[in-house]
């Protein structure tokens, strides 16, 4: 019972895993977020391979699923310290999140809920082929939208990170179990073979 309720919690945390990891997936890509779109495909195929490892009763897919949660956590706290510019770190300055290939910014910083976008025109602050916006009235800032975004994960992460360790040492201990039940095959044991007692006589025609 303790199995099965271990796996059931299991594919259900893996399940709102994909859900979160989905739904992070297409806003990055309305935000031309590259290094997030790239951490987030790792991200789904590492769930659906703890998905299939819990289904299929496979330890090792869930150690890899486990030890991919390691650095999802890792990558989650990155970004959250990125968007509230912890220590050294500056949006205005590193453009790490599209690999310095433009100056796209969070999907969330023109279309938080609240936001009022106002084009700044004439702006002395434009590059080539870029326009200056002015964003006023958020209810809350693209930088918290995406810190909480990343907790989120995080919190998911963690669970799932816990109830992986637990399901994949079940899975160990049944798996030993049944080698020691196979152990005699290790010594060549054979199991004894019936005889027979039927002995073949030669044969006597007459010419």
């Amino acid at each position: 019972m303790g199995k099965c309720s271990g796996r059931c919690t299991l594919v259900a945390f893996c399940c709102l895993q994909l859900v979160a990891a989905l739904e992070r997936q297409i806003f990055d890509f309305l935000g031309y977020q590259w290094a997030p779109i790239l951490a987030n495909f790792l991200h789904i195929m590492a769930v659906i391979l703890g998905i299939f490892g819990t289904v299929q009763y496979r330890s090792r897919y869930l150690i890899l699923y486990a030890a991919w949660l390691v650095l999802w956590v890792g990558w989650n706290a990155f970004i959250i310290c990125f968007y509230l510019e912890v220590g050294q770190l500056s949006q205005d300055r590193d453009f790490i999140m599209t690999f310095n290939t433009s100056l796209h910014r969070s999907w969330w910083m023109e279309n938080g809920p609240g936001c009022l976008v106002t084009p700044v025109l004439n702006s002395h602050l434009a590059l080539e082929d870029h326009h200056v916006i002015s964003v006023t009235g958020c209810l809350l800032d693209y930088p918290y939208i995406e810190a909480l975004s990343s907790a989120l994960q995080i919190f998911l992460a963690l669970f799932g990170f816990v109830f992986a360790c637990y399901v994949s040492k079940v899975f160990l201990e049944e798996e030993d179990s049944f080698d020691f039940i196979g152990g005699f095959d290790s010594y060549g044991y054979q199991a004894p073979q019936k005889t027979s007692h039927l002995q073949l006589q030669p044969l006597y025609t007459s010419g």
